[in-house]
């Protein structure tokens, strides 16, 4: 007769998964980091944490593969990202005026890379006019999924994802003012 088991516990499962994608977690999160200011607040550990943290509380949510749990959670960390620089934005908003430091200085001087919250905004917009495309951008973007991938998850046509890709990169290139938002 064979041997029955009891599935694990939820708990078991979700801290197993953890441990198998944590490296890639780190590591996804680490390259966003690497795309805002120099001295940010947040580590690539406190990030790739409260990433998982967040998905951990998605009860209805259905992973088709280990390439969209991965690209869900780069998504998640943009958006820890938006909301941390949106309170640091309204912390600098309400500190007395202070001249600012040589480094905060030479920032401004050399000019950062794509401002977290404009390319939010941007996207923001972008969705109002073509929802589709702009989760695109999400899952090409700040998720890291490929073509194929990304027309998995979204059920289309990979034509579809190219000729929607094109349309997004022209809006939010317009948008950005010119800022390169990602290659072909």
């Amino acid at each position: 007769m064979p041997r029955m088991t009891a599935p694990l516990p939820d708990s078991l499962v979700a801290a197993e998964l953890f441990e198998v994608l944590y490296d890639e977690l780190r590591r996804r999160a680490a390259g966003q980091l690497r795309q805002e200011s120099p001295g940010h607040t947040l580590t690539a550990t406190a990030l790739s944490h409260e990433a998982w943290f967040r998905m951990a509380a998605q009860t209805h949510m259905q992973w088709g593969s280990r390439a969209h749990f991965l690209s869900v959670a780069s998504i998640m960390m943009r958006r820890i990202l938006v909301n941390h620089a949106s309170a640091r934005r309204a912390d600098k908003r309400d500190a007395a005026l202070v001249s600012p430091t040589l480094t905060e200085a030479q920032q401004v001087a050399h000019g950062n890379s794509a401002d977290v919250l404009a390319v939010h905004e941007a996207l923001q917009a972008f969705e109002r006019i073509d929802p589709r495309a702009a989760r695109l951008v999400e899952l090409k973007f700040f998720g890291g999924l490929e073509n194929d991938d990304a027309a998995q998850v979204l059920r289309v046509s990979l034509a579809t994802v190219k000729r929607d890709w094109a349309l997004a990169r022209a809006s939010l290139l317009r948008e950005l003012g010119g800022t390169a938002v990602a290659p072909a």
